[in-house]
């Protein structure tokens, strides 16, 4: 899938959560602070979460992968700390990480090529 459309649905998707109210908030609306928030969001996801999956790979194992909430919460953290996103507290976080991983899975899957 081109980069540009995983970055759209990645907008999309941020925007869904915010919308919902689940603890993700963003007080600038705009298209391109929703865009640079999602590319954010996006290099967080592709640079910090894969060392921070294999640092706490041991509590992940334990956990029976319930640790990676915990590690996709930190991942949306960091990235609204560059970002005008907001977060309420460490159960917004884990939600609104919840919920924008399968925003943007069911996302990704509505606008998958046919094709192949």
């Amino acid at each position: 899938m081109n980069l540009l459309i995983r970055w759209a649905i990645m907008a999309l998707a941020l925007y869904l959560t915010v919308s919902l109210g689940v603890g993700v908030h963003m007080p600038r609306t705009g298209l391109g602070t929703l865009l640079v928030t999602a590319a954010v969001i996006g290099l967080v996801n592709a640079v910090v979460r894969p060392v921070l999956v294999l640092v706490t790979l041991p509590l992940t194992v334990v956990s029976l992968g319930l640790f990676l909430l915990v590690v996709n919460a930190i991942a949306l953290w960091l990235a609204s700390l560059v970002t005008p996103l907001t977060i309420d507290g460490f159960g917004g976080a884990v939600v609104g990480a919840l919920l924008l991983s399968v925003l943007n899975m069911l996302l990704t899957r509505l606008f998958r090529d046919k094709r192949r």
